[in-house]
């Protein structure tokens, strides 16, 4: 069965977008995922089609409402009852490489992109939508993130990705950035390739690779070093302790 994705959105025509092209591209072509999109505006039920009001209390901007919403995503799940329903928010839970891999096991996703202020707390709290975040930034909807979420589960599907462990070792997959990449020619504007890349020891490329993954996760992204256990140990008194690795 191949991954399927529904994006609920009030601009359908935004998709697919990106994941036209290049390998998403040629996946959709094959066969191995699929794509359908919903406007959200077909579920309003006045003759201007609206789909949002102001905000209840006053403020600035619109809101999208929880009746329209709610019928666009009871249908969308009655279309794929078997897929998590997931909407793109700021406020949401970051997205990880981990959840990426979940997502890309299962089914496939349905996407629901707010615009303006976002939707009617409501709808949250009556069905089972899981709040997702691309990053600590505002976009102008959740289109962009719908495709960034896609595009990750995407290139992780069987038959995407050229050779089969093109993906083991890329950043966040092992909890540490990626080691650095180097290719011809051997030396460029006075800088070559290290040594030991060229040595054809296979056992020493691979210390060394681990080593540089080690260094740049521990210097730019300290957060991933904590969480990966390696920064620091747990005792036998439970206490934690600075491992003497620098």
């Amino acid at each position: 069965m191949s991954f399927h994705a529904q994006v609920l959105t009030l601009y359908p025509d935004m998709f697919p977008g990106p994941l036209g092209t290049s390998l998403a591209g040629r996946a959709r072509d094959e066969g191995i995922w699929s794509l359908d999109t919903v406007q959200i505006r077909d579920f309003a039920d006045d003759r201007h089609r609206s789909v949002d009001d102001t905000p209840a209390g006053g403020g600035a901007g619109m809101v999208l409402r929880a009746d329209v919403l709610g019928r666009a995503v009871d249908h969308a799940v009655t279309a794929q009852p078997g897929a998590p329903m997931l909407y793109m928010s700021p406020r949401g839970k970051p997205l990880t490489q981990a959840r990426v891999r979940d997502l890309a096991a299962g089914p496939g996703a349905t996407i629901l992109c707010g615009r303006f202020e976002g939707v009617d707390q409501r709808l949250l709290d009556a069905r089972a939508i899981e709040e997702v975040s691309i990053g600590d930034y505002i976009l102008s909807g959740g289109e962009l993130g719908a495709m960034v979420l896609l595009d990750a589960c995407i290139r992780l599907l069987p038959g995407v990705m050229g050779a089969s462990l093109s993906g083991e070792d890329e950043s966040f997959e092992s909890g540490l950035l990626e080691y650095p990449h180097y290719t011809r020619p051997q030396e460029w504007e006075g800088r070559t390739i290290p040594e030991v890349l060229r040595s054809g020891d296979h056992a020493r490329i691979a210390a060394w690779r681990l080593e540089r993954s080690r260094e740049m996760t521990r210097l730019r992204r300290p957060d991933l070093w904590e969480r990966h256990g390696d920064a620091q140990v747990q005792s036998p008194s439970g206490e934690r302790r600075e491992t003497k690795e620098k």
